[in-house]
């Protein structure tokens, strides 16, 4: 899809596997709306905050995240917010899969041992973070930049993006209440918990691979397309 005037739209991708696949775990009516409604929205308001600027039209949502000086300010906490939630979402349909589950192998799993102690530990510092957001966030398994590249848990509101902050993304879990209201209503951790039965490790481990290599890391963005240059 393209603007009047050339550049690119940003587009809603399409979801990896059929609304019903992640039963019982995630019911299909909850993805349905997930992704048709919430995730089609950001998308759908990203263009619209983008429209009067077509020198941003062509940027990825993590170069506007990453560089919000560069986006006037009339339009820089819209950009912001809807360039979050379709990053953040694009990752969240790649971190879940009919055929998850399990524990991670290899490299990532000896990274987790290493900086949580165990698989389980992980599992309890995860959801116990998710389950404390205050309001509307995401729960993130992040590997930093700094600090000889340590596995973290971390939390952020709204559509804050971990690598807003030098953090890459490994794993990522919605805590927003559109995520499993319908399922779970206000039971949060009962979700979380749940959720481990659909966790892709094989892109978790996919990420963490990726996540050692500078260039890789910038063409990671909601549509595929690169970090265009300055």
């Amino acid at each position: 899809m393209r603007s009047s005037g050339g550049a690119s739209l940003h587009v809603l991708p399409a979801l990896p596997y059929a609304h019903a696949a992640l039963e019982p775990h995630i019911d299909a009516r909850t993805m349905a709306l997930h992704h048709g409604k919430h995730h089609a929205s950001y998308v759908d308001n990203l263009n619209r905050a983008l429209a009067g600027f077509p020198e941003l039209q062509h940027r990825s949502a993590l170069w506007l995240l990453q560089n919000s000086g560069e986006i006037p300010v009339a339009a820089r906490t819209a950009v912001r917010n809807n360039a979050g939630g379709h990053l953040n979402h694009g990752l969240l349909w790649r971190a879940m899969s009919p055929g998850g589950g399990g524990e991670p192998a290899g490299a990532l799993s000896d990274a987790i041992k290493r900086d949580f102690g165990g698989f389980a530990q992980f599992k309890s510092r995860f959801a116990d973070a998710g389950n404390k957001v205050f309001g509307a966030g995401w729960v993130w398994l992040v590997r930093a930049q700094m600090d000889g590249g340590a596995l973290q848990v971390v939390t952020t509101s709204g559509h804050e993006n971990p690598q807003m902050r030098g953090r890459f993304p490994v794993l990522v879990n919605d805590v927003w209440e559109h995520a499993y209201y319908l399922k779970h209503e206000n039971r949060r951790l009962d979700y979380l918990n749940a959720w481990w039965a659909i966790a892709d490790w094989d892109e978790a481990a996919r990420r963490y691979e990726m996540s050692g290599n500078a260039a890789a890391r910038q063409q990671d963005n909601d549509d595929g397309r690169p970090i265009a240059p300055a």
